[in-house]
């Protein structure tokens, strides 16, 4: 085979793959999308009223770096500089918890030397119902 061979391989190689990107972008097309409907209909006055009489219930709020379980002879012997393991990875988010129950995930930030969560991720209210049941 000479390398004149070769080169008219390659030429009609590379023609035929221009063909096929050819059909593959005419057969593309742009889709239209409808507008999202914001569909949530005002509250009535008895709803409102309903949710400002639970308005001011405390809930205690924690967030979850991870966890690990460990048995009651290694909890006893954890001192000053011992490290436990957790089952999170280091960069995970961490868990917003409302009374035991995930609502979030979060990250860590520290504002005006102070350290806070950045809310990265809401459950839906529909996932944190499902898990009432």
């Amino acid at each position: 085979m000479s390398t004149e061979d070769t080169g008219d391989d390659w030429a009609a190689a590379m023609a035929e793959q221009a063909i096929e990107e050819a059909k593959a972008s005419d057969a593309a097309e742009a889709v239209e999308l409808d507008e999202l409907q914001n569909e949530a209909k005002p509250m009535s006055e008895e709803e409102a009223s309903k949710l400002d009489s639970i308005m001011d219930i405390p809930v205690t709020i924690s967030m979850e770096v991870g966890r690990s379980f460990i048995s009651i002879r290694n909890l006893l012997q954890l001192n000053q500089g011992s490290v436990v393991e957790l089952d999170r990875v280091a960069g995970e988010p961490l868990d917003v918890m409302v009374n035991g129950t995930l609502i979030a995930h979060g990250e860590v930030v520290v504002v005006n030397d102070k350290f806070g969560i950045r809310l990265t991720d809401v459950i839906s209210q529909t996932e944190r119902i499902k898990k009432l049941k």
